[in-house]
């Protein structure tokens, strides 16, 4: 079982169980996965970019070894992210980055978000948009930050055939939200995970409406209980191979593009 979606480090509004690395990974392996992808809840308000990938790789490094795969922080509307995101690929060999635009302060559409895109799919490597990190009904109300629109990437995608593109925390959210999802799908590399995938059927809907080899498991953890991604699985009664797809063989087959 692959978690492509778990953060370290501690939650800025709370503590929660397992924000300590050490601890996240022992009670991921005891709930029997095998890898998990790990960005690092510091990039979230830290302005220090930098400091903050060196922390995460760090831990990873030493906490994870074989276990956790780092996902850097970027911010296309901070000075020199050009070296952040070299430093990600070059220094720390990451396999690719994880964005939250609604905290950084820029939509999809925003020119500097299509630059990082390209500069990403030119070093191959993996992109996650975080499109939201917590229910609007449940944020500090001193800082409110609304989910983050996935549209313009109908028009964004296609044409970065080499973008291998993760989008997090949508689950059918985009797909009922997003009148354009299909043709975000359509351009063949963008997938989805299922943390943020609810209502009765959704994992589901979410295949049907994109493609079994486009969804992949993904907890959100430590923010939310682990196991509510992996019930969702368990009760949606898909066949055997789409399971095994979507706990573990779609993980697989990203990072192998972008590695």
């Amino acid at each position: 079982m692959i978690d492509t979606n778990v953060n370290l480090f501690r939650w800025p509004f709370r503590r929660v169980v397992g924000d300590d690395p050490a601890d996240l990974v022992a009670r991921l392996c005891k709930k029997g996965v095998t890898q998990a992808w790990a960005g690092s809840f510091e990039g979230l308000l830290c302005r220090d970019v930098a400091g903050v990938n060196a922390r995460l790789a760090t831990a990873c490094r030493e906490q994870g070894p074989n276990f956790l795969v780092p996902l850097g922080c970027i911010n296309p509307k901070m000075p020199d992210w050009e070296e952040d995101l070299r430093r990600c690929h070059e220094k720390h060999r990451m396999a690719g980055i994880r964005l939250t635009p609604n905290y950084h302060g820029y939509g999809l559409g925003d020119p500097a978000f299509t630059k990082l895109l390209s500069a990403a799919a030119d070093r191959k490597i993996m992109v996650q948009i975080a499109l939201s990190m917590e229910d609007t009904r449940t944020q500090f109300p001193l800082l409110p930050v609304p989910p983050v629109d996935p549209a313009p990437l109908a028009d964004i995608v296609p044409r970065m055939p080499q973008l291998n593109l993760m989008l997090l925390n949508a689950g059918y959210w985009a797909a009922a939200r997003t009148p354009s999802v299909r043709a975000i799908t359509r351009a063949g590399n963008v997938c989805f995970d299922i943390a943020m995938d609810e209502g009765v059927g959704g994992l589901e809907r979410l295949i049907a409406e994109t493609s079994p080899s486009r969804v992949l498991f993904g907890s959100h953890y430590p923010f939310f209980y682990f196991e509510s991604a992996l019930l969702k699985v368990r009760s949606a009664g898909l066949p055997r191979d789409q399971e095994m797809a979507v706990y573990e063989g779609n993980a697989r087959s990203l990072l192998h593009r972008a590695s």
